[in-house]
């Protein structure tokens, strides 16, 4: 079961307090799983079985994903908490930053060969290597393929070809869109747009780019090609359920999704379900595996993240719960050549849009997300809504970065 948040605000203030558990075993792994309930079994499957090879112990331990991060931080600065933390891919330059990480640079745990190069950029920070990948995702347009084939519609490649076929599909039941901070990002991206130039260390999400491609998702609500949530903190329940249901044709999702809809009537046969491209550039996304600075057990913790993160148990992995490896040598295995999400998802990984892998990466998509979700619902016009959002990046995250 996953621990409540106040159980875990509970054990945090209890290690802050002197009060958490004793003096660390060099021998035992405490390995914090931020993984879902359709993920976290096979994650936990395979962790014991490296500590029962490698000659340690492994005690895993899962932990609500949006508590995660803070948790971690709090109780490494005492000294304790996990020895390795699976990290949002957001969250590792905040980490190393901060000096709660072990640097891998130099280490075998570091050894990039094998290792697609889009999984390995959130990995780094001030050009040391503070993390190992562990999967790696990006959104895709999911579609009842029954739906669009009575329709004689394929799936659209752009924006504008969803909203012209959207009539033939129902309307408003061609698309949900999710009013999150990740699932604006491909509109965001669309005409060239972006959150920030790290670069040139500028502000960009209020660029006139960034407006077109975000006001496009506003305009596919007006011509009734798509629908959405209002109440945001339920939207992707929402999306979830209503293309499950055959209330929608399509759905942006990531592979993580797959299982879930596999268990509805709808998807029973996995023919129906239909995999294409986002109409517009999809974000880099997944988890990466980092040991805590100072961890006792520092030895063993770097021989479970190899173990994890070591190709057949990628593969094994891929074929369980259909995520995508990291490593380019998983791909080949029998097991992940056979799941067709897999096949499908590994190009699009590829040609997937970069996200600014800066310690402030996670603050910005916390404001996006109310942003957004304003816009979606016609609380605010674009232009205005993301002039005030780039205000917000500069006044309360990137005091260092220019506005356009």
């Amino acid at each position: 079961m996953r621990p409540t948040v106040t159980a875990a605000l509970g054990l945090v203030a209890a290690l802050l307090a002197g009060c958490g558990p004793g003096p660390a075993d060099p021998n035992e792994v405490v390995y914090w799983d931020t993984s879902g309930p359709a993920e976290s079994a096979a994650f936990r499957d395979i962790a014991q079985e490296c500590g029962r090879t490698g000659g340690y112990r492994v005690r895993v331990e899962a932990v609500a994903f949006d508590q995660a991060l803070n948790d971690f931080k709090t109780a490494a600065q005492g000294g304790q908490g996990a020895d390795v933390l699976r990290a949002d891919v957001g969250w590792v330059a905040q980490l190393a930053r901060a000096g709660v990480i072990r640097d891998l640079s130099g280490t075998p745990a570091a050894d990039t060969s094998d290792f697609l190069p889009a999984a390995l950029e959130s990995t780094r920070y001030a050009g040391r290597t503070y993390a190992v990948p562990q999967v790696i995702d990006t959104l895709a347009l999911f579609y009842d393929r029954r739906w669009l084939a009575a329709a004689g519609v394929r799936p659209p490649g752009t924006w504008d070809e969803l909203e012209a076929v959207a009539p033939r599909l129902g309307g408003d039941r061609a698309l949900f869109l999710n009013n999150d901070a990740y699932y604006a990002l491909p509109f965001l991206y669309t005409d060239g747009g972006d959150l920030v130039d790290t670069r040139t260390r500028t502000i960009t999400v209020n660029s006139p780019r960034s407006v077109r491609g975000v006001r496009k998702a506003r305009e596919l609500l007006d011509a009734r090609a798509a629908r959405t949530a209002l109440d945001q903190p339920n939207s992707y329940a929402t999306m979830k359920a209503a293309f499950t249901s055959g209330e929608v044709a399509m759905v942006v999702d990531g592979p993580w999704a797959v299982p879930e809809f596999g268990r509805s009537r709808r998807f029973a046969d996995p023919a129906n379900l239909g995999v294409a491209p986002v109409p517009g550039p999809a974000p880099v996304g997944g988890h990466d595996y980092v040991i805590r600075q100072g961890s006792r057990a520092t030895a063993a913790a770097t021989k479970f993240v190899e173990c994890m993160s070591g190709t057949r148990n990628q593969a094994r992995i891929a074929a369980r719960i259909g995520l995508l490896p990291t490593r380019d040598s998983a791909y080949d295995a029998p097991e992940v050549a056979r799941q067709p999400v897999v096949a499908a998802f590994r190009p699009l990984v590829v040609r997937a849009h970069d996200r600014p892998w800066i310690p402030e990466s996670e603050e910005l998509l916390d404001p996006l997300r109310t942003t957004y979700a304003d816009i979606l619902a016609g609380h605010q016009d674009t232009r205005a809504a993301l002039d005030a959002l780039a205000e917000t990046y500069q006044e309360q995250v990137l005091p260092n970065y220019a506005r356009r």
